[in-house]
């Protein structure tokens, strides 16, 4: 990228002056040093300095001053694809590419204060690396939210712009972890995320096998991050065994995907258009032979199709447990022990409106389904035993004990208020 010559400025009240003869790339070298010197510091040892690629590049030559500083570009993943086209056009075929979209479809997203939504200070901070519409890329800039839209940064931070940094499994960490989807906490305590930072500390050499993030989901540095099952691990076609069947019916009913005469809502469109779960069997067995192939690496493959089958088998004993809680609610709400929301499309409890579920009952449902059943069969996946068992598995069999209590002393009440 060539790096332009500006003609020179007028000082103006200590604003910077750009010499003519001087490139545009030197001069906000030569003030951002003053005024942000890490920025600089990081772009200095990026490789976008080593080729010439300077603040211009991302930024437009618009600004030019301290006075003009709403003309500065902030990058959007056009402006990566520019160089990076390959890259991008992968991402935008990948998961996270839709994360934006996936947040902003949360039935009660609209009931969040703003600054944890568009403000990024609780789901945006990482849903932001969904891509955006040019509406919505305007209306975050007014609000004063327009700062990390560019997608690609979330991995490369900024100014480093470092792949060596994206290839870490540090780089996942900040947004897979926690209350939803634990898998930073599972990995590091696997025996994949303790070889990876044995390696790392130098402790075990550089030519040992150690699985990172990357290695499974980004193989050969493809950035179309998926997964076969999915966020919510549902897929479709229904299995053929009925009883898991029916609880997968049950479950898709909660999600408001079926409705209670299992046909298909307006939902459904919402979920393939954010790609939450895996609508086909040729998508899920697509993403399941990716992982096969990156198991083989260091596994046999019966071994590695045997382990990935414990974790299918996992989310359908974890469905089991899933399924009765939410009959049970649906059954307060049908016998009018427990009057239904009038937010609610049907008589069943919506598990995606979160901590926004109205009664005690249904904020235990709503645990029970985004952090417990998570846990049972991502700790599954991610070989961590301790996680599937006693933060997930024994956490719904606990969840589900208390649901059926609540449910008894519910009804309890209502006859003996019915006999007064």
């Amino acid at each position: 990228m060539r790096m332009k010559v500006v003609p020179a400025l007028v000082l103006l009240s200590g604003s910077l002056v750009i010499p003519a003869g001087t490139t545009h790339g030197q001069s906000c070298v030569e003030c951002h040093t003053q005024v942000t010197p890490g920025i600089v510091s990081d772009w200095q040892i990026s490789k976008h300095s080593e080729n010439g690629v300077d603040c211009s590049g991302c930024h437009g030559e618009g600004h030019q001053s301290e006075r003009d500083v709403e003309k500065v570009l902030l990058p959007t993943p056009e402006t990566c694809a520019q160089c990076h086209e390959q890259q991008a056009a992968q991402f935008k075929a990948g998961k996270h590419a839709f994360a934006w979209a996936a947040m902003k479809a949360m039935p009660t997203a609209h009931a969040q204060p703003v600054a944890l939504m568009e403000g990024m200070k609780g789901c945006g901070g990482c849903h932001k690396i969904g891509l955006k519409s040019e509406t919505e890329q305007k209306e975050l800039a007014k609000s004063g939210a327009g700062f990390g839209r560019a997608s690609c940064d979330a991995c490369h931070t900024r100014h480093t712009f470092s792949l060596r940094e994206a290839r870490q499994p540090q780089a996942c960490q900040t947004c897979h972890m926690g209350f939803d989807h634990p898998q930073w906490e599972m990995y590091s305590a696997s025996k994949h995320g303790v070889r990876a930072l044995l390696k790392q500390n130098g402790i075990l050499p550089e030519t040992a096998a150690g699985p990172t993030c990357q290695t499974c989901h980004m193989q050969e540095g493809n950035h179309a991050v998926g997964t076969g099952w999915g966020f919510l691990a549902v897929r479709l076609p229904m299995p053929e065994d009925k009883e898991w069947a029916a609880d997968r019916a049950t479950i898709l009913q909660g999600l408001g995907v079926l409705d209670p005469a299992g046909k298909p809502t307006g939902r459904l469109e919402v979920v393939k258009a954010a790609q939450v779960a895996r609508l086909t069997e040729e998508e899920w067995q697509s993403e399941r032979d990716k992982m096969v192939n990156a198991c083989k690496q260091c596994h046999s493959v019966n071994f590695a199709s045997a382990e990935l089958a414990k974790g299918d088998s996992m989310i359908r004993e974890a469905d089991r447990l899933m399924a009765e809680g939410i009959r049970i609610v649906a059954g307060l709400y049908k016998d009018r022990i427990l009057p239904k929301p009038k937010a609610y499309a049907y008589a069943f409890p919506d598990l995606l409106t979160f901590h926004d579920a109205p009664t005690v009952i249904e904020q235990k449902l709503f645990v029970m389904f985004l952090e417990h059943r998570m846990r049972a069969f991502q700790g599954t996946f991610h070989m961590n035993p301790d996680y599937a068992l006693w933060y997930g598995w024994s956490e719904m069999r606990r969840d589900l004990t208390e649901i059926e209590s609540l449910a008894v002393e519910m009804r309890a009440s209502k006859s003996a208020k019915g006999k007064r």
